[in-house]
C-alpha cells in the first residue's frame, strides 16, 4: 500500500510505557505540553489554550542562552507557533494545523501534524506525522526535534 502525503513530510514514532489515555492527555493539557514538548534545552510558554476542535493554542519555544548556533523563527531566540485542533479523538488521534509566527516567507504556511496512539506490547506507540512542511523547515531538522520531544514525553510518562 502506498501512502500519499502533501508536500514535504516526516513521520516519527516511539513506543512509550504508558497508557494511550495518559499520553493523549499530555497533548491536550497545557501544563503537561509545555513540560515535554520543547526539544532539548529549549523552554516553552503557552500564551493561549483551548482544547476543543476549532480551538487550539499559541506557544513560544525559547532557545537556551548557551546555544550559540540558532536562528529563531519569530525572534532572535524564539519560535512561536499557532495551532488549531482539526480533530480530537481521545486516546486515539489528534490532528492539528500548525503555523509558525514569522516574517520569513520560507517558514510561512500551514503544516498538518497528526498524532496517533496505538496500544502495542510494552505500551503505546506514539506517531507524529507532519505534512506540508514549509520549504524553510528541513525534514531532517523537523524529525530530530520530534524525536527529542518524544524522548522527553517518554521520560515524563514512564
Amino acid at each position: 500500500m502506498t501512502e500519499e502525503h502533501t508536500g514535504a513530510w516526516t513521520r516519527t514514532s516511539r513506543v512509550i510505557r504508558a497508557r494511550s489515555e495518559e499520553l493523549y492527555d499530555a497533548f491536550v493539557n497545557p501544563a503537561a505540553l509545555v513540560a515535554w514538548l520543547p526539544p532539548a534545552e529549549m523552554t516553552g510558554k503557552i500564551h493561549e489554550f483551548d482544547a476543543r476542535v476549532g480551538g487550539g493554542y499559541r506557544m513560544s519555544l525559547f532557545y537556551p542562552p548557551t546555544e550559540r548556533v540558532f536562528r529563531g523563527k519569530t525572534a532572535e531566540r524564539e519560535d512561536m507557533v499557532e495551532v488549531r485542533f482539526l480533530d480530537l479523538a481521545p486516546a486515539r488521534c489528534i490532528v492539528e494545523a500548525v503555523r509558525f509566527v514569522t516574517a520569513d516567507p520560507a517558514l510561512q504556511g500551514e503544516m498538518t501534524m497528526t498524532v496517533t496512539f496505538e496500544e502495542v506490547r510494552g505500551g503505546t506507540e506514539v506517531t507524529l506525522l507532519f505534512e506540508n512542511l514549509p520549504p524553510g523547515l528541513r525534514p531532517e531538522d523537523n524529525d530530530a526535534g520530534a524525536r527529542l520531544s518524544l524522548e522527553q514525553l517518554a521520560r515524563r510518562s514512564e
